[in-house]
């Protein structure tokens, strides 16, 4: 599995013994409360992609109690965000959840200037990160700029694809 972090967290959750794993991409923490907003429950927040990811691992046979997780991002990627700091924000809550959830962090790479690409190989745990130094900040801000207008056009449900 791969995918590329600006100011969002990804997850890697994997089950140590069975090997089934996912990964999720998340752009904020939660729907900031606004219960009518057709966004919210998408897995675009994480308050729902750690959800989804956590059930369907569960579904596919992973043990809760055999769950590791590795994370990564948060980067501050975006000129105009960071007074609302969305790459720390993202970061404090996939840290707490995996806490509140008793799911061990083995390995985590967050925060930074530098966006990310992601690597992640759930039947053995490896994940390979490459920090994007050489790219110019402006397109991975672009990019996220891009994907926030495209996330307030499309559908709130989301397919979830996982790997065992």
């Amino acid at each position: 599995m791969v995918t590329v972090l600006g100011s969002c967290v990804a997850a890697c959750i994997r089950d140590c013994c069975s090997g089934i794993g996912g990964m999720n991409h998340f752009m904020l923490p939660d729907g900031g409360g606004d219960a009518g907003s057709p966004l919210n429950s998408s897995a675009r927040y994480g308050s729902y992609a750690m959800e989804i990811l956590i059930n369907q691992l569960l579904k596919l046979g992973a043990r809760r109690c055999n769950l590791e997780a590795k994370v990564f991002g948060g980067g501050n990627v975006l000129d105009g965000l960071t007074v609302a700091n969305v790459g720390q924000r993202n970061a404090d809550f996939v840290l707490k959840f995996l806490e509140t959830e008793k799911i061990r962090v083995v390995a985590q790479d967050l925060i930074d200037i530098y966006p990310r690409k992601v690597y992640f190989f759930p039947r053995n745990s490896k994940v390979m990160v490459k920090k994007l130094r050489n790219l110019h900040n402006t397109a991975i801000s672009q990019r996220e700029k891009e994907y926030r207008q495209r996330l307030r056009k499309v559908n709130s449900g989301g397919d979830v694809e996982l790997f065992s």
